[in-house]
Order: structure tokens, then C-alpha cells, then sequence
């Protein structure tokens, strides 16, 4: 049984294979075996992602850990999921269109048992090795930027980062942009920062119930729930810093995809179009 649905497997490797650069064969003789094509590791890279195994475990007989583990370093080097991740919100704002006048921004913290370059000590998890993401969303909740940190990071430096991100994937944005944060960020260092950028901003205060607060910044909240339904992000293993940044754009970009298969099957017919609406 395959561990994504064909409707979106298929449209996501077709632009993974645009991206992928062509294969030079360095080897002097040209008398090595025969390289493994780039789909095979690639279906094992997105059962990696969504059962969090690792990668002796999803191995199989004809595509061994170690072609897993090379390949994935070369396309994170590449920064291939980044351009992926770009080009799928181009599509979505194209069909559906991003709603770019409100954007929320929150962080997450989960494990990363291996340590690594992007872990640090986890405040919630008695000090073990965690990772924290960054992620800011548009009104609907489509990631948009992602910074990836060690767990003992405070959310409000990785604010800016997050929103430069999110200028590098989608662009310019509007004029007019709203940014929902909750009390974490509540300083005066981040509404001056803010200031500078030219936006405005709703911070949740201190003291103050949360749900009474929740307003807009509910959408970050439920794509952070929707990234953390990949194993991969719950438990990262992973301790190279751009192999952990592949992993976090691919989750983004599928989580895009599927919001827009969602939302564009109430608007336009294609042959391949979905039949239910539980696209796991």
C-alpha cells in the first residue's frame, strides 16, 4: 500500500524530476554498476518521511540504506525541496490564491534523540535533544516560511528569519500585512522589528486566557499539526542541518499540495481528480 496517494505522489515527483539535475557519470572505466533510478529512492525517501523509520529499516533489496542516505545528502545539498516547496505555492497562488494580508507565525519543538546540527537542549522534554521549527502561514494556513533551530531557542529571534523566509518563497508581499503572534512573542524588541518591516501586528497578552485569544493565529497551529502527522518531523534522526531543512520543505510542500487538490476540486475537473477528500 503506498504510503501517499497516487493523486499526490505523482504531481510531486513530476516537478522533484524536473529539479533534479542531470546524472554525469564520473567514473573513469564506466564499468561500475548500474545507478539506481532517482524514483525508487525517492518512494523510499517519502515513506522515510511519513513513518519516520529509519533508513535500514525502509531499505529493500534493490535500493540499500546507504543509496538512501547519499542521495538524500546530494538533493539537500542541492537545495531541491526549497525550490519544490517554492514552486508548489506559485501553483497554489495561481489556482486558488494566497491570502498574504494576514500571516501567522508560532514554533514548534520536537524530539531530535540524535542530536545534531540544528538540535539543542529540549525545555520540555528534561533537557533530551529537540528541534524547533519556525513556521509562518497565510490565512488559510498554507506554510509559507520555515526556520529550523535548536529546541532551546526562544520563538521571538526566530521571528524575522521566518518572515525573510517567507519573502524568499513567495516574494514581495502586500502593503498592508497583519501578523498574528501569541504572548510568547509579546516585547517590545518584536513590535519594533515589526514596525520596521512595515507591518502590524496582534500579540496575545500576558496573563490573559489563551482560547480568549485565539483569533487568526489558529491556522500556524493546525499546519504545525499537519506537519507533525510525518515521522520523520515527530522524532528527526537526522543530524545534518540542510538534510533536516530537506525534510521540513518537503513536509511543507506536500501539506501545500494537498490544501490544493483539496480546494481545487470544488473549482476545476481533471482526470486524475480525487474521489474522497481524506487525502493521507
Amino acid at each position: 500500500m503506498p504510503v501517499l496517494p497516487s493523486c499526490l505522489l505523482e504531481p510531486l515527483w513530476d516537478q522533484f524530476a524536473a529539479l533534479l539535475p542531470a546524472h554525469v557519470d564520473g567514473h573513469p572505466l564506466g564499468c561500475h554498476n548500474p545507478r539506481l533510478p532517482d524514483r525508487i529512492v525517492f518512494e523510499h525517501v517519502i515513506a522515510a518521511l511519513v513513518h519516520g523509520s529509519g533508513y535500514e529499516r525502509i531499505a529493500s533489496p534493490g535500493c540499500s540504506d546507504r543509496t538512501i542516505r547519499r542521495r538524500v545528502r546530494h538533493w539537500a545539498d542541492l537545495g531541491i525541496c526549497q525550490q519544490l516547496h517554492a514552486l508548489a505555492l506559485e501553483a497554489y497562488d495561481r489556482m486558488i490564491g494566497l491570502e498574504l494580508d494576514e500571516l501567522s507565525v508560532d514554533g514548534c519543538i520536537t524530539k531530535a534523540p540524535c542530536g545534531g546540527e540544528k538540535a539543542g537542549r529540549s525545555p520540555v522534554d528534561r533537557g533530551k535533544q529537540g528541534l524547533k521549527r519556525s513556521v509562518a502561514a497565510e490565512a488559510r494556513g498554507v506554510p509559507l516560511g520555515l526556520v529550523s533551530a535548536g529546541a532551546n531557542r526562544h520563538d521571538s529571534p526566530l521571528l524575522i528569519p521566518t518572515l525573510d523566509a517567507v519573502k524568499t518563497q513567495v516574494g514581495p508581499l502586500p502593503e498592508q500585512v497583519n501578523v498574528n503572534l501569541d504572548r510568547g512573542y509579546d516585547s517590545a524588541k518584536t513590535r519594533t522589528a515589526l514596525e520596521e518591516f512595515g507591518f502590524t501586528v496582534e500579540i496575545a497578552r500576558k496573563g490573559v486566557p489563551a482560547p480568549i485569544q485565539a483569533g487568526k493565529r489558529w491556522v500556524v497551529e493546525r499546519a504545525h499539526s499537519w506537519m507533525n502527522g510525518f515521522g520523520k518531523l515527530r522524532r528527526c534522526t537526522e543530524k545534518n542541518g540542510n538534510v533536516v531543512d530537506f525534510y521540513l520543505h518537503l513536509t511543507a510542500t506536500i501539506v501545500t499540495l494537498r490544501m490544493l487538490i483539496r480546494r481545487a476540486t470544488l473549482q476545476y475537473r481533471w482526470d486524475t481528480r480525487p474521489t474522497t477528500r481524506r487525502l493521507k
